[in-house]
């Protein structure tokens, strides 16, 4: 039997997160969940969001322990990941009327962040909301000096990562025919994200 894979932040935050998901995600039917990671959040959101089928959806290696945390917990409404890579926009869902992800925007280079907005264009129906959590800078500048050390200890791993912009991720967002419908502040210097499409829709 595969461990379950475990991560402090998703457990730290997923009461924040569950908080602000209750409104929005009250007349939603189908979301999928980008970068499910453990999958600790997928059963949490799950077991507290009943009238949702949660998707979830990772990299092949980490189905396992997502697939741990789904057989624990026992919950119809939360479906086993799909194969997702964000180098590709051909993405095995949809449509779905939310999206989901966190903390991945800052984790990945630029063009696939590109490639999320594109593959969220794809599967994200009319009316639709996708949901970012993470930290974001405003104008170019960092809300909060632990977002700045944050930013500078991503580029020491990985110099094509870093905690993005918000007007630049509303530009892709604009783009696939989403407007911002929420933006709101959480515990740590995080920020919640949503963005409603108001035109378009999956072919």
């Amino acid at each position: 039997m595969t461990d379950k894979p475990f991560a402090e932040s998703s457990f730290q935050n997923r009461e924040p997160i569950q908080a602000v998901l209750a409104g929005a995600f009250d007349d939603r039917r189908r979301v999928l969940e980008l970068s499910s990671g453990t999958g600790q959040h997928a059963v949490y959101f799950g077991e507290a969001f009943p009238h949702l089928t949660w998707q979830t959806s990772e990299l092949p290696d980490k189905h396992a322990g997502i697939q741990a945390w789904l057989d624990e917990a026992g919950l119809a409404n939360v479906l086993p990941p799909l194969a997702i890579d964000l180098n590709r926009v051909d993405w095995p869902a949809g449509p779905v009327d939310a999206v989901f992800n966190a903390n991945t925007v800052h984790i990945v280079a630029w063009p696939l962040v590109e490639n999320l907005f594109v593959g969220v264009g794809r599967v994200l129906e009319p009316g639709g909301l996708l949901c970012l959590y993470g930290p974001f800078n405003y104008g170019g500048q960092f809300t909060a000096e632990s977002n700045a050390r944050f930013d500078l200890w991503l580029k020491e791993r990985d110099p094509a990562s870093g905690v993005r912009d918000f007007e630049a991720l509303d530009a892709l967002a604009r783009a696939q025919g989403l407007e911002l419908w929420r933006d709101v502040e959480m515990p740590r210097d995080n920020r919640t994200l949503f963005w409603r499409r108001v035109r378009g829709g999956p072919a």
